[in-house]
């Protein structure tokens, strides 16, 4: 009988079979020092722009204050046991009611994390009898949530509305022929890695024609868009007619753990029936301590937002201004598109990272298709004008390297012993 392992080893999977040349430089990177704009690599300052970090709460101040003394307080341990069993508190609660008032819904409930969260969420919703509706370019987690869904999904092209309409329309067929289930509909607030808004107010509107609920994963928007922050809702003005509003305390608020908001009823469904949190140790006490600080800066601290934006238009604006394509992005999350190869994407990162001394992400095959290379950049309200001005400076010289052919290369540069 073969081993279970054998088939594992002979393929490592597409991103895997590249480990050993890019263990420790394009794959699990070590960047090290305080978080922040300028971080160390290898030994030497980069401008850092993967981090979403957007508000630059990451080292506040009153922050890294609040967390050492909750820390010194509680220890990590508090409280021990699930929240359902041994593990609630008077914190976790009032993080939960800050959280729903903040975001202009009856109630909340907080996530370990945002990824098995939306996961969770998803399992408990739907039933084999339901069908499930979803943009093309959904974030792994809801990809992942969706697997597990026995009954019947269909995939709707990215912010298509006209396509979303016909998966509605099947959807809404499958439903009356079963006589049975319900339709959700699940979409990102911002997507994380095109920048685009989902767009919600046209498909609230198709709730004239059909009945369906609506989930959104707000994870990039929370905190970056809308008047108080409170994310694309607000930006769209169609908070009311979200039904389930998720974000994860990873990007804006820099720390660990998520929340889900909606109706009460709703929200107490999940409360006693998601698998992921019934069966998992509650956050630890000075997390939820951190958050709540967290929470406050971001509703009380406009100016953060204020910079976060300004940072935001001077970078597009630049890339734009150089003829860099940075696709529909509007929100703070900037792609810029280029033609190459998986080589030539590589040699270009290092060339940024050793020569320009820029720490930036990409994105290659088989992530997106082959051709193509795109980067990912994360500016935040901690960045300044000199690290948006030296990086558009690199970028302008490394875009002239890639179109003369100057990083053509056979393969993968080995980085890992490096």
């Amino acid at each position: 009988m073969p081993d279970i392992f054998e088939k594992l080893l002979k393929h490592y999977g597409p991103i895997g079979q590249h480990r050993q040349r890019a263990h420790g430089y394009f794959a699990f990177p070590k960047l090290e020092g305080p978080i922040g704009p300028r971080m160390i690599f290898r030994g030497k300052e980069k401008i850092v722009w993967s981090l979403n970090n957007y508000l630059g709460l990451a080292n506040h101040p009153e922050v890294r204050k609040t967390d050492e003394e909750a820390a010194a307080q509680f220890g990590l341990a508090l409280p021990m046991g699930a929240r359902m069993m041994s593990g609630n508190s008077t914190y976790h609660e009032q993080l939960e009611q800050e959280l729903a008032a903040f975001e202009n819904k009856e109630d909340a409930f907080l996530l370990n994390y945002g990824y098995q969260g939306v996961v969770s969420i998803i399992d408990a919703l739907v039933s084999r009898h339901d069908v499930i509706v979803y943009d093309a370019e959904s974030h792994a987690c809801i990809i992942d949530g969706v697997r597990l869904h026995a009954g019947h999904r269909y995939v709707y092209k990215h912010n298509d509305i006209e396509d979303f309409e016909k998966q509605l329309q099947r959807a809404t067929t499958l439903i009356e022929k079963q006589n049975n289930g319900g339709i959700l509909v699940i979409t990102e607030g911002v997507f994380g890695m095109g920048g685009d808004q989902g767009k919600l107010r046209e498909i609230i509107a198709l709730r004239k024609k059909y009945s369906f609920r609506l989930f959104v994963d707000d994870a990039h928007g929370f905190g970056t868009l809308g008047k108080t922050g409170a994310g694309v809702g607000e930006e769209q003005g169609v908070q009311k007619d979200i039904d389930l509003y998720f974000s994860t305390f990873a990007k804006s608020m820099a720390s660990i753990g998520a929340f889900v908001a909606g109706d009460k009823d709703i929200i107490d469904y999940l409360r006693y029936n998601l698998r992921s949190q019934i069966f998992a140790k509650s956050l630890p006490m000075p997390v939820t301590v951190g958050n709540l600080k967290r929470l406050s800066l971001l509703r009380s601290r406009p100016e953060l937002k204020e910079k976060l934006w300004k940072n935001v238009i001077r970078l597009q604006q630049g890339l734009l201004d150089r003829g860099f394509d940075i696709g529909a992005t509007n929100s703070p999350v900037t792609p810029i598109y280029m033609k190459g190869d998986v080589p030539e994407a590589t040699a270009m990162v290092m060339d940024l990272r050793e020569n320009y001394h820029i720490f930036c992400s990409i994105v290659v095959y088989p992530v997106i298709p082959k051709g193509q290379i795109i980067y990912r950049i994360i500016p935040t309200a901690a960045h300044s004008e000199e690290d948006i001005d030296l990086t558009l400076k690199a970028f302008e010289a490394t875009k002239a390297k890639l179109d003369a052919g100057d990083y053509k290369v056979e393969a993968i540069p080995d980085m890992a012993e490096a």
